[in-house]
């Protein structure tokens, strides 16, 4: 009997995973690859919440955990993912200025926000304003992660290439079973997917589509992120990934004209030189309404679990939410409150 069914394997299911693995547990994943938001995902972790300037949701820990998960990533596929590299947000006023150094006034953000402003001149941005650097900032390579990830899944036979069926799922009193597979517990984190789950898609769960660019601009000499009304992040040959937009009504990984045409509008704020879009892609990111992930045990079968809603932080959020719930089924260690999927009203 295994120790764990992991249904999905985006950036939460594969966090959990590796929590498992860790642990000298057993597991397999079961995964049809209909969910992209972790592979399109811009990867940027940043503790601080530019356009509020609030700090992230214990975002010390999240930080702590995030180095040691992904170094140790690296270490056992031989890849390179992490990428420490400064975020600058590009000031258009001196009011943008002035309330930056308020925002570093406050103690939770102090450690995170710089404040000496950089008049660093980057080829083909014009910033009389200059910047304001957010510390211990950078982004992961979510393809190349998942793209290695799944490799090394399907060479320890670990993975299981299909659409989970839950009317094929057997709960008995101490173990679930799936054609044939037995397991002590099931973990669902499927994303936006979620809906299509009977046994969570009560949860609030909302997507929100995201729709992105790679351009590339030969002009255009950028070796940090800049953070404004959207992100450019510099990846190589003149190519960098802008993105991204916020759409709460379309729930498709179709991408727009609409979304085209915000996109450029943005770009054009912050850029003055000439580029091409290479690449135009788009995802439905796994949401919720409080920006609160979705972690914990479904009130009336407890051995289904579910890690979800990981939203537009999920590089950040992975491996502190699996974390949480591997020490909840393991060590009965409870969750906190703000995460715990019993926030919402109880359900029959």
């Amino acid at each position: 009997m295994l120790d764990y069914i992991i249904v999905g394997s985006g950036l939460a299911g594969i966090a959990f995973a590796e929590k498992v693995l860790q642990n000298d547990k057993s597991l397999l994943i079961i995964d049809n690859q209909s969910q992209n938001s972790s592979r399109i995902a811009g990867g940027l972790y940043n503790p601080v919440i530019l356009k509020r300037f609030s700090e992230v949701w214990q975002a010390q820990e999240q930080l702590q955990l995030l180095d040691e998960f992904y170094q140790a990533l690296e270490l056992k596929l031989n890849i390179k993912v992490d990428y420490k590299i400064p975020i600058l947000r590009k000031f258009f006023s001196i009011e943008e200025q002035n309330n930056w150094f308020s925002a570093s006034d406050n103690k939770n953000l102090a450690p995170f926000l710089s404040l000496d402003l950089l008049s660093t001149k980057y080829k083909g941005i014009q910033s009389p304003f200059d910047y304001g650097e957010v510390l211990h900032t950078g982004y992961v390579d979510t393809a190349t992660l998942l793209d290695s990830y799944k490799e090394y899944l399907i060479k320890t036979n670990l993975i299981l290439k299909e659409t989970f069926d839950y009317n094929a799922l057997i709960i008995q009193s101490d173990y679930i079973e799936y054609k044939n597979v037995k397991a002590k517990h099931i973990i669902f984190a499927e994303g936006f997917g979620m809906h299509s789950n009977p046994f969570f898609n009560d949860l609030p769960l909302d997507g929100t589509k995201g729709e992105l660019f790679i351009i590339k601009a030969p002009d255009l000499d950028l070796d940090v992120i800049i953070n404004t009304s959207v992100f450019i992040l510099p990846i190589g040959d003149h190519l960098f990934k802008v993105g991204a937009t916020y759409n709460w009504k379309d729930k498709t990984n179709t991408p727009t004209e609409e979304g085209k045409s915000e996109l450029l509008s943005r770009i054009n704020e912050i850029i003055d030189c000439k580029f091409e879009i290479i690449e135009h892609f788009a995802g439905v990111r796994p949401t919720v309404r409080d920006r609160k992930p979705l972690v914990g045990t479904h009130p009336n079968h407890e051995r289904i679990h579910i890690l979800n809603g990981l939203g537009t932080r999920g590089v950040m959020l992975a491996p502190s939410m699996a974390k949480a719930l591997f020490e909840s089924i393991e060590n009965k260690k409870p969750l906190d409150n703000e995460i715990d999927i019993q926030r919402f009203n109880k359900r029959s």
